[in-house]
């Protein structure tokens, strides 16, 4: 048994069947349809754009993450005392003193003009620097913080290059060290420099690095980068004398606090 298509009636009360649509009303739905997915898609941008203050995610943390210079104590961003299990030569553990902090302040004058030309892109919105000894005051260790103005897609450009420039390996773009009176670092001016590293991070607007050398103030003719510093078998004199570890271990747990100090700024109270 087979049933026909019901009917219904036109404006004339003439039979027709349900469900078909003159051309007037198909065009009418289909405009209802374009209006509506318009005003979907619209306040999905528009929420996309403004962002929902009480939603994670990589926005609000790249943001958090940007204002921790003037939101965060110094002792959580540069502690007093580091720990480094296993940083030293050989899976040694290292332990770090402060001896000083910069007052935060622009980039002005605080690196030398070529990598302040490389790190112009991004911007400066603001700098922080400390100065660490070793346990034994015989190596000296300046660890920054440059806050830029970028947003992650220039953070991930700058990247990018001294990724594919190999930036961070060349001894004409060492970071300069703050130096402190009345301290060990007292001597570690540019010429001290012996072994350094960059990070710049894409996930938040700022790059860490950090400089080594040691605390006599002796000058060093063949600063090498931390990456080659650590390399087994590595003989010059910063490898030998695990400055290459000073930097790279100072600069990878002074990077680890700042990423836990901006997941506690993102978090919401329960």
């Amino acid at each position: 048994m087979s049933f026909g298509q019901p009917e219904g009636y036109d404006a004339d009360a003439r039979p027709r069947p349900l469900g078909r649509r003159g051309a007037s009303q198909t065009a009418a739905a289909a405009v209802c349809l374009v209006l509506g997915l318009g005003l979907v898609s619209g306040a999905v941008t528009g929420s996309w754009l403004v962002g929902d203050p009480g939603e994670k995610g990589t926005r609000s943390t790249y943001t958090a993450a940007g204002s921790l210079w003037h939101s965060v104590p110094v002792d959580q961003l540069f502690p007093p005392t580091v720990q480094g299990r296993g940083a030293g030569p050989g899976g040694a553990d290292r332990a770090w003193t402060r001896i000083a902090v910069a007052p935060d302040s622009g980039c002005k004058d605080a690196f030398d003009p070529l990598l302040h030309k490389v790190l112009a892109p991004v911007g400066c919105a603001r700098l922080l620097r400390a100065t660490y000894t070793d346990a034994t005051e015989s190596h000296v260790t300046t660890v920054g913080l440059l806050f830029t103005t970028a947003d992650a897609p220039g953070m991930t450009s700058l990247a990018n290059r001294f990724r594919k420039e190999r930036l961070d390996r060349r001894t004409d773009l060492m970071p300069l060290p703050y130096a402190a009176k009345g301290t060990p670092a007292a001597d570690f001016g540019a010429g001290q420099r012996a072994s350094w590293t960059v990070s710049v991070l894409t996930d938040a607007p700022v790059v860490v690095y950090a400089v080594s050398g040691w605390a006599d103030g002796r000058s060093v003719d063949d600063p090498q980068p931390a990456e080659d510093a650590l390399a087994s078998g590595a003989t010059s004199a910063p490898a030998q004398a695990g400055l290459g570890h000073e930097a790279q271990g100072l600069a990878d747990r002074i990077e680890r606090d700042l990423r836990k100090n901006v997941r506690s700024a993102t978090e919401q109270p329960s």
